[in-house]
C-alpha cells in the first residue's frame, strides 16, 4: 500500500498566491490493476501557466496542476520497465498510477551526465515553446534582430540561444542585473535590466537602433506596447505569455496596438506549445542535440523537499529564478 501526497489548491488565488492557498493532503492508492505502472516522482515543474491555467481550469480541492520527471517503481504494464524515467502532466504530487498513455518516456539517447529534471526545462515544454515559437510563428530568418523579454527564464533563456544559432543577433532583458550577466554568459548580443533603466523606450532603441525584425513576448503589459512601437515594418510577434498581468486583481487597461500594427504591417500571433505535440520529438531530439553540443547552455533553479512545492511556485512568480525552476522530491 502506498500513500501518496499531494498540493491541492485550498483556495483560488486572489491576486498574488499565497502558501495558504494551497494545502498537502495524503491519497492511499490501491493495487495495481494489469496494465497500470505505479510512479514516483523525482522532479516537479513549477511554471508560469500554472497562474492563469488553474483560475479557468481548477475547482477548488483539485490537485495543483503541473508536470513531473517521474520513475517507475512497479509495472504490470509490458510496454514500461520498472526503472524507466517519464514524463507526466499528473499534477503536484509524489506517487501516481497510470495506464501508460499519458506517459512519454525520456529518448534513449539521454546521457547518464545530463540531469533528467531537464526533461521539464531546456529539453522539455519551456524548450519546445521557444523552438516553435521561433520557427513557426516568428518565423526567424538570418541576419534579423529578435527581442526577448524574461529572457532569463525558462523559455527566454532557449529563445536567445536558438535565436543566435539561427544567425540572428539577440537583445535580451531581465530584471536584475545577475540575471542580465547570465544572459551574457549565454552569447546574447544586447542584455539590460528594464528595472533600472530610466527609460524602456531608449534603452530599446540603444540596443538596436533599427528596430526588431521578431519580439517573443513573455511578459505583455507594459513593456508590450513600447516594444510594438519599435517593431521594422512587416515585423513578427510572438506572444507566449503575459506574466505582468497574471497577478493582477483589477485587470490592466491597453495596450492599444492597432496603430502601429497597420502603419507597420505587423503580424501578431498568440500560441500554445501543444499546437506542435505531433512534432514534439523533433523539438526534443533538436534541442538534446544542442545541449549535448554545448551550443545551448541551461541553468536550474532546484528546490529540494516536496514540502517546497508553493514556495518554489511563489519565488518563480516573484522572478527569483534565473532558468528553470523545479523542485527535488
Amino acid at each position: 500500500m502506498v500513500i501518496a501526497k499531494a498540493w491541492v489548491l485550498k483556495k483560488h488565488f486572489d491576486g498574488f498566491p499565497k502558501t495558504s492557498d494551497f494545502d498537502l493532503k495524503e491519497i492511499q492508492l490501491p493495487n495495481l490493476k494489469d496494465g497500470e505502472l505505479l510512479l514516483a516522482s523525482v522532479f516537479l515543474s513549477v511554471d508560469p501557466y500554472m497562474r492563469p491555467y488553474s483560475q479557468r481550469d481548477m475547482e477548488e480541492g483539485d490537485i495543483m496542476i503541473g508536470t513531473q520527471v517521474a520513475r517507475i517503481v512497479e509495472s504490470k504494464n509490458p510496454a514500461f520497465t520498472v526503472g524507466a524515467f517519464v514524463v507526466a502532466g499528473r499534477g503536484w504530487r509524489t506517487h501516481f498510477i497510470s495506464d501508460g498513455k499519458d506517459l512519454q518516456l525520456l529518448p534513449s539517447s539521454w546521457p547518464e551526465s545530463l540531469p533528467k529534471s531537464l526533461a521539464l526545462g531546456t529539453v522539455g515544454m519551456p524548450g519546445l515553446t521557444a523552438y516553435f515559437g521561433l520557427l513557426e510563428v516568428c518565423k526567424m530568418k538570418p541576419g534579423e534582430t529578435v527581442l526577448v523579454n524574461a529572457a532569463a527564464g525558462a523559455v527566454g533563456s532557449v529563445v536567445g540561444q536558438l535565436a543566435k544559432i539561427g544567425g540572428c543577433k539577440v537583445v535580451g532583458c531581465a530584471g536584475s542585473d545577475d540575471k542580465v550577466a547570465y544572459l551574457k554568459k549565454l552569447g546574447f548580443d544586447e542584455a539590460f535590466n528594464y528595472k533600472t533603466v530610466k527609460s524602456l523606450d531608449e534603452a530599446l532603441r540603444k540596443a538596436s537602433p533599427d528596430g526588431y525584425d521578431c519580439f517573443f513576448d513573455n511578459v505583455g503589459g507594459e513593456f508590450a506596447t513600447v516594444a510594438i512601437n519599435q517593431m521594422k515594418k512587416y515585423g513578427r510577434i510572438a506572444v507566449c505569455g503575459a506574466i505582468s498581468q497574471y497577478n493582477d486583481s483589477v485587470p490592466q487597461k491597453g495596450p492599444y496596438v492597432q496603430i502601429p500594427m497597420i502603419f507597420k504591417e505587423l503580424r501578431m500571433e498568440g500560441f500554445i506549445v501543444s499546437r506542435w505535440n505531433n512534432r514534439r520529438e523533433e523539438g526534443v531530439k533538436a534541442l538534446l542535440k544542442w545541449v549535448m553540443e554545448g551550443k545551448v547552455k541551461y541553468h536550474e533553479q532546484v528546490t529540494e523537499g516536496f514540502e517546497n512545492m508553493p514556495v518554489a511556485f511563489i519565488g518563480m512568480l516573484k522572478g527569483e529564478n534565473i532558468g528553470k525552476a523545479v523542485v527535488k522530491v
